[in-house]
């Protein structure tokens, strides 16, 4: 048996391969030794072999919360993702299969790669109507784009919509998401779509964070910066990926601002809005729940009855995204969060919170802007 994590987004140190059925495994941390989750990689020659791979450091990871009714994810193809039995005991997490063809990846929820991110902003930029900016370079010196998608129809004043992810880059789901979002938008015969490009400019970048991405991090960039803490005084050196955001959001202005995220505990759908912020409004309160009952309505894995507690009025945490952008520009700003699990209101024993699914949510997210679209300003 042989087991690397030498490709992108890889996370895994082997202790022991020696017994297929007690496999010693531990996840790396991230740059800065604060931060560790994510695990993705690829075993070799165990096909028909009753496996256990244990990771023993478990217990000492980010969210150890997240391991409890929580199952891994394998692939024979990179392509499908499917989920193994998986437990969490004695601080170890304890994943079993038996593997059906003799190469299997593993990891924390299906991977999103950095060839597959360039491919999609490629493939966005062909479209008619949409331009690929560069924003800067990561302290890697990775490009960091986003997607201008301009107008339809020739409007005086069109609305400016933000739309961000993978800040937290093992949070996958997020770009998975970014799919649905624009495969709807370019979707020339879908009425709403058409109507939404009517009238706004939409400013999307699907990954803020490359560096850590291709790192096999779960939080952080290449210098132990989460980033979603940056948001009140980023800088070049630290957070440059976040600099580069904020001051184009400064330059357009926002009418609508949302950050895509995932949740390692909690198995459900939700938005956290900007409550906290010393400049909450009954307008901004409004647009929040029409938001929120709009995109329930419109896809049933959304809720809104679990998620973080609300924020005391003026006590939010003003170096979040959300909380940042909605004070900065007195604008519907919202977190979104999405399963690393499953969605519990509706399992899937096959595939749990899958790309799929998270696809579906970006395609109905247009609904929800919808029924705000016309009470943003």
């Amino acid at each position: 048996m042989q087991i690397d994590c030498g490709f992108d987004s890889g996370n895994i140190d082997v202790i022991s391969a020696e017994d297929p059925e007690r496999v010693e495994l531990s996840i790396r941390k991230d740059v800065g030794g604060e931060h560790s989750q994510w695990f993705h990689f690829r075993v070799r020659g165990a096909a028909g072999t009753d496996c256990c791979f244990c990771i023993t450091n478990a217990s000492t990871t980010s969210y150890p919360k997240g391991w409890e009714n929580y199952r891994a994810v394998a692939s024979d193809d990179g392509e499908r993702w499917f989920r193994v039995p998986t437990t969490y005991v004695d601080g170890e997490l304890r994943i079993q299969h038996r593997p059906a063809t003799d190469e299997v990846f593993y990891a924390y929820f299906a991977p999103y790669s950095f060839a597959r991110h360039e491919q999609l902003l490629a493939r966005v930029a062909g479209h008619e109507g949409v331009e690929r900016f560069r924003l800067g370079e990561t302290l890697d010196g990775r490009p960091l784009d986003g997607l201008i998608l301009h107008p339809t129809e020739d409007v005086a004043s069109p609305k400016i919509a933000w739309v961000v992810g993978r800040q937290h880059p093992g949070e996958t789901m997020a770009e998975w998401w970014m799919e649905g979002l624009l495969d709807r938008l370019l979707d020339g015969s879908d009425a709403l779509a058409k109507k939404l490009r009517a009238q706004f400019i939409f400013y999307v970048v699907p990954n803020m964070n490359p560096d850590g991405s291709v790192r096999g991090h779960l939080r952080v960039n290449a210098c132990g910066a989460n980033l979603n803490r940056e948001w009140e005084t980023p800088t070049l050196a630290r957070s440059p990926e976040v600099l580069f955001v904020r001051d184009m959001m400064d330059e357009t202005g926002v009418d609508f601002g949302l950050d895509v995220h995932g949740d390692e505990a909690l198995p459900y759908n939700f938005i956290s809005a900007a409550e906290g912020i010393p400049g909450w409004t009954p307008r901004l309160d409004t647009l929040t729940e029409t938001f929120k009952s709009a995109y329930e309505a419109a896809n049933p894995d959304f809720q809104s009855v679990y998620g973080y507690e609300l924020d005391k009025p003026g006590q939010g945490n003003m170096t979040m995204c959300s909380n940042q952008v909605s004070q900065r520009f007195d604008c519907l700003a919202m977190t979104l969060e999405m399963p690393f699990k499953d969605n519990a209101n509706a399992p899937d024993l096959e595939e749990g919170w899958s790309p799929d699914r998270c696809r579906a949510l970006g395609h109905s997210v247009l609904d929800a802007l919808a029924a705000v679209a016309p009470t943003l300003r």
